[in-house]
Order: C-alpha cells, then sequence, then structure tokens
C-alpha cells in the first residue's frame, strides 16, 4: 500500500501527495468483512479528516489502560466523554505483554483488546500507539528488560539492525492477533495505528522507518491509518515521506508546533498527537505543575485552527509495582515517581480536576451535541493509623547464588526488576576505595552485615572506602530503580553492577550473585520470631476496613524500598520526596483484612512503621536528599 522509497526534494511534493491518499483511505472494501456489514472509514479529505464519510477533528486524551485497574476502566472512559472527547489514545507497553522472549499475556490488566472494545461500547474512538517504543515514563520505555540479556543491543535498539528488528517483527505480529480485529476497517474503533515514537529525538534513519512500516504492514495494520509523532524540532528525522506526522509541544507551544507541522506536511490535516497539559516527577525533584489559563489558549488556538488534538495525559494515573521509569536529562539519571498523575485533566484516582472543569467548558463549544453529566466518583475512605512490624531479614530469605569471575547484570540472570545482591569474601585485611563500575542505580555497602555506605546513580557516585582488620564478607545491594525510558542512554541499560568492581585498585573477583526480583513479596507471610533485625528487611501489618474504597497510603514512616497489599504491587517509595503516599484502588481492598507487606532497605524505628490510609495525596511534599540510616545494630 505504501511505496518503500525515498524521493528528492524536487519530486516530494508530488509523490507525499499521492502517497498520502493511498496511506490514509481505510476502506471497508480493502478489508475481508462478512457481506452485508456496514462500512466504516476513517481517511484523509483535502486538509480534514472524515469519519464514515463526515468531517470530524479527533478530540483525544490519552490514558494507558496498564496503568489504570481494569475496574476502572470503564468509569475513566467516561470521564473522557463527560470532558468533552470523542476519543481516546494509549500506548501499548510491550514488556508487559511479552515478559519472557514468546510468552505473551493479554490477561487481566493487561487485556487490551478488551479496554479498547470497552472505548468502543462507550462511543469512543481509539487511537492506538503501538509502538513498539512508548517512552511515557514508563519502565524502559515500554521494551522487555530481555532485550538487553544480548551484549549485541547495546548499539542495535531502535536500529535496523535484525538483532533489535527480529523480536520487534514478532511482537508486532503476535500484536496485530488481537488489534487488526478491532481496526475501524473491521468494524472496531482503532481509528489510527502510530508507526514510531518520537523517533527524531533518537535518531534520523529513514530506512529503519521504511523497515518498521513494513512490518505493521505485514502484520494486518496495512488497512489503518499509520502515522508518526514527534515534536517540532525532530519532525524531520522522525518522519516518512507519505507517511503522514503528528506534532508533541507543551504549554505556550500551540502555534509554533502546528506551523512546523504544516511546513513539513502542506495540506496534510493537522494532528497534535501529544498536547502536555502536565508534567511528570522525579524523586528529590519538586512536584510538577501547569497553569491553567494558557493551556485554554493552547487548546483553543488548536482546534479553530481545524487540527485534531490528543491531550497527554488526560489522566494519568499509576506506574504500578516497578514500573515506573527514568529520564536521563542533562548529563543525569532521574528516576520518575511511581504516581503518574501528570497535573492531568483526571488525576491520579481518576477525580476531575479544576482543569478537567475548565476544559470541559472549552470543549463543549466545538462539540455538537450536549455533553453527557459528569459521573461521580469512587468512594475514598480513610484507613486508621496500623503498624507494619515483626520484621524479617532480606538475609534470611537470600536464593541459591549464582557464581560468577564478574558481577552478572540482572539482565544475564534472566531478571527484569527488582534487586540483586552481591556476595564476596574478602581473605586479607584491606583498606582503600571500592569502586563500582558502573552501578545501576542505587547500592548499599556491608562489611560483615554492617552498612557502610551508599553509592547513588543519581548524585554521579561510583566509590565509597572500606577498610578492614581482618578478613570480612563484602555485601553490594543493588536495587533497579528504573530503566532509563528515552534518548541512546537506553542502549546501556543494563542493571546492577554493569561492569566491575575494584578495591584499592585490584579488581574484585569470584562472586556469588543472588538475583531479587520480589516476584513473590506481596505474599509473604511474617515470621513467627519477634528477634531484631536490622538492615534491609521485609515488615508485615494489616488493617481492616468495614467498606472498600480508594484510600492514599501514607508512607512518610518508611525509607526506600516497595510495598503490596493483599499481593497488589502498589508501587515504590522513597523518603526524598516528593510522593509520600501509594494510590491504593478500592477495588484492590477487601471488606475487613487487608494485608500489608513492605520491604525496606532502611531500618525503622524500633522496628515498627505507622501507615494510614488518608483521602487525599501527597505528591508535593518537601524534597530533600536520603534520610540518615543507621546500619547494623
Amino acid at each position: 500500500m505504501f511505496v518503500m522509497q525515498y524521493f528528492s526534494s524536487g519530486t516530494r511534493a508530488v509523490y507525499a501527495a499521492a502517497l498520502l491518499f493511498m496511506a490514509c483511505t481505510i476502506s471497508a472494501q480493502t478489508a475481508k468483512m462478512p457481506a452485508g456489514s456496514v462500512t466504516h472509514t476513517f481517511r484523509v479529505a483535502g486538509d480534514h479528516f472524515e469519519l464514515n464519510g463526515e468531517p470530524v477533528q479527533l478530540l483525544s486524551g490519552e490514558m494507558h489502560y496498564a496503568r489504570i485497574p481494569r475496574e476502572y476502566w470503564r468509569a475513566r472512559l467516561q470521564m473522557a466523554k463527560a470532558m468533552g472527547l470523542n476519543t481516546v489514545a494509549t500506548y501499548i507497553f510491550w514488556n508487559v505483554h511479552e515478559p519472557k522472549p514468546g510468552v505473551y499475556d493479554f490477561s487481566g490488566n493487561h487485556d487490551v483488546a478488551a479496554f479498547v472494545k470497552m472505548a468502543q461500547e462507550e462511543g469512543l474512538n481509539v487511537i492506538l500507539r503501538a509502538g513498539p517504543y512508548a517512552c511515557a515514563e514508563w519502565e524502559f520505555g515500554g521494551y522487555p528488560s530481555w532485550l538487553m540479556k544480548d551484549p549485541k543491543m547495546g548499539s542495535a535498539l531502535r536500529s535496523n539492525d535484525e538483532v533489535y528488528m527480529a523480536p520487534v517483527e514478532r511482537w508486532i505480529k503476535r500484536l496485530g492477533q488481537e488489534m487488526v480485529p478491532l481496526l475501524i476497517s473491521n468494524g472496531g474503533p482503532i481509528v489510527a495505528v502510530q508507526v514510531e515514537n518520537e523517533y527524531g529525538d533518537f535518531g534520523g534513519d529513514k530506512k529503519y522507518l521504511a523497515h518498521m512500516l513494513e512490518i505493521f504492514q505485514n502484520a494486518g495494520f496495512k488497512d489503518s491509518f499509520l502515522y508518526t509523532v514527534d515534536p517540532s524540532k525532530a519532525l524531520v528525522n522522525g518522519s516518512l515521506e507519505g507517511l503522514p506526522s503528528g506534532v508533541n509541544f507543551g504549554v505556550g507551544n500551540a502555534e509554533r508546533g502546528l506551523t512546523a507541522l504544516a511546513h513539513l506536511r502542506p495540506g496534510q490535516p493537522l494532528f497534535a498527537s501529544e498536547y502536555w497539559p502536565g508534567w511528570f516527577d522525579h524523586w528529590g525533584h519538586p512536584h510538577e505543575t501547569r497553569p491553567i489559563p494558557p493551556q485554554l489558549k493552547d487548546i483553543a488556538y488548536t482546534l479553530d485552527h481545524k487540527s485534531s488534538i490528543n491531550i497527554y495525559m488526560f489522566h494519568g494515573g499509576t506506574s504500578f509495582g516497578f514500573m515506573s521509569g527514568a529520564s536521563w536529562t542533562g548529563g543525569e539519571y532521574l528516576p520518575d515517581v511511581t504516581s503518574y498523575d501528570y497535573d492531568a485533566p483526571l488525576d491520579e484516582a481518576g477525580h476531575p480536576t479544576p482543569k478537567f472543569y475548565a476544559y470541559r467548558d472549552l470543549m463543549a463549544k466545538y462539540v455538537k451535541t450536549p455533553l453527557p453529566l459528569v459521573p461521580a466518583v469512587p468512594e475514598v475512605i480513610a484507613v486508621p493509623e496500623f503498624t507494619v512490624g515483626r520484621a524479617s531479614s532480606l538475609w534470611d530469605h537470600l536464593p541459591v547464588p549464582v557464581k560468577s569471575e564478574k558481577p552478572l547484570t540482572m539482565e544475564a540472570m534472566d531478571q527484569s526488576y527488582g534487586y540483586a545482591l552481591y556476595r564476596k569474601q574478602l581473605s586479607e585485611p584491606v583498606k582503600g576505595e571500592l569502586v563500582l563500575d558502573a552501578v545501576h542505580d542505587y547500592a548499599l555497602v556491608y562489611l560483615n552485615g554492617k552498612l557502610i555506605g551508599s553509592i547513588d546513580r543519581r548524585l554521579k557516585q561510583d566509590r565509597i572506602t572500606l577498610a578492614t582488620d581482618k578478613p570480612a564478607r563484602l555485601d553490594i545491594l543493588v536495587e533497579n530503580s528504573g530503566r532509563i525510558n528515552s534518548t541512546k542512554m537506553m542502549r546501556g541499560e543494563t542493571k546492577g553492577i554493569t561492569r566491575g568492581v575494584t578495591l584499592a585498585g585490584r579488581p574484585l573477583t569470584s562472586w556469588e550473585d543472588y538475583s531479587l526480583p520480589m516476584l513473590d513479596a506481596g505474599t509473604m507471610k511474617a515470621s513467627s520470631t519477634k528477634r531484631q533485625v536490622s538492615g534491609p528487611h521485609f515488615s508485615f501489618g494489616s488493617f481492616k476496613v468495614a467498606k472498600v474504597g480508594d484510600t492514599f497510603l501514607d508512607v512518610r514512616a518508611l525509607g526506600k524500598g516497595a510495598l503490596w497489599i493483599n499481593g497488589h504491587a502498589m508501587g515504590r517509595f522513597w523518603n526524598v520526596g516528593p510522593q509520600e503516599t501509594l494510590f491504593v484502588p478500592g477495588p484492590w481492598l477487601k471488606r475487613g483484612r487487608n494485608d500489608v507487606v513492605v520491604f525496606d532497605l532502611f531500618d525503622t524505628t524500633a522496628q515498627k512503621s505507622k501507615l494510614a490510609g488518608l483521602t487525599k495525596p501527597i505528591l508535593d511534599a518537601e524534597t530533600h536528599e536520603v534520610k540518615k540510616t543507621s546500619g547494623a545494630e
């Protein structure tokens, strides 16, 4: 359907117009549909889109099914309708669907087909941002970590190298089995499918983009409206002639972004493929917000210029478990917090904000029918203070180690998330610098079980001074704080100790490597022992509720780690701020007793911490560096 060819500037306009027409006409006549089926089309008609033969502006808002409890999908979709949207967009996160090569999961919260069908039931179109790269402040930009087990991926990621393209092609083909039946040409709600995501910020290889396009066509998406997106400064690098483009921009940049797109694609319908009404948060950095009035000007400008729009994010949700990613900005590694509230119109818990109502008032001027009433929100409950205690030391839960000369990365141990412990017996007294080359991402160093100090990638640390007067056991506990989700730094995102270790200038070899992915942590039970433990540990507690409802778990008494309730992974916590609560969805609670498991790298006062469920989140606390913690008693 597309001509796989590149054009000189002199022939660009003629070929682009012809290819654009071929690319954008999605007709039921080109799909295998049962006799008597209703014809569904989404196509380019001059400078605008047509849906089933009628002019349409896509008024879209982004939400990610994996960041929303399945029980709340419909409520969030109904909120989108109530704000005046006619479309929703979602990324596909490859890592949750193919956790191991060739092993696929489209069940439960990962049942993207069910999410898309539900959107159609609510009268919404769907924009499928199929990747395979997402970004989205999601762990590794949505890539499965097992890609990095192959050392060649360090230079092949997001390139035309077969090492990368072979698993991509296999994945997109499998995704097509789920999504192609839901294309508009087959009677589904999917009106557009994104081929690549902000590639212009990463590279400019047109052969790679052409190959990506071919993969999507061969996977069954050839009858889709296929397109790419980039920020305005990267449009040229990230686009492919003949393939429609969208432009991404933030507050105050509507005119500049749309002008850049119009220059690149003259005569094409304009599409603000990401309009950023907020931003995301990093640990140790202030909470991000954006003022409302300039956003209303941006949206009005966009819609008045016949552009479609996708608000990123309409509803951010939560990066549950270990799914929050990290940025590489200005040479700094910046891990993201668990909340993906994003200062979006619909907040993390699905409540409409002042921004929602301001947007709704504006959108009402651009839609032909009265907007539905704003739905009621789920009940929010307070949970009285309760204790997590009865600690169990991590050292009592170590698996059988793997022996290696140099420390193994998590990927080499077939591990995606969590922690890794590296143990080495020092056979003689030593004094000097312990250098970790390079630790990803946060390490605690122990001698004979006593905490010596931490090494934090955020702070560009890589060494600590050790001194022993006799043989000792060296333990290095490393946390994967989230893989970088953008820039070419992704190509180096193996986790753990990624190169090697030296002590007093001499390489350390002969290690025991312990893989600690925390896969079963949420179902652990408290030990009957009452002995005091120190250092990294599990704590256990419970609370009772007479009725279920959403709540915001106050974790200010904790240090750094992860937390589970009734087996559900709530996410990471860290006492550097700005996030000091974890969103707990009501459907994940039970009437009566609810069990809490905490893994904390740091000691807690008297082995007990007081937690509680609040009715409001704390996402904007004062930020600071890590509070000092004690080592072993």
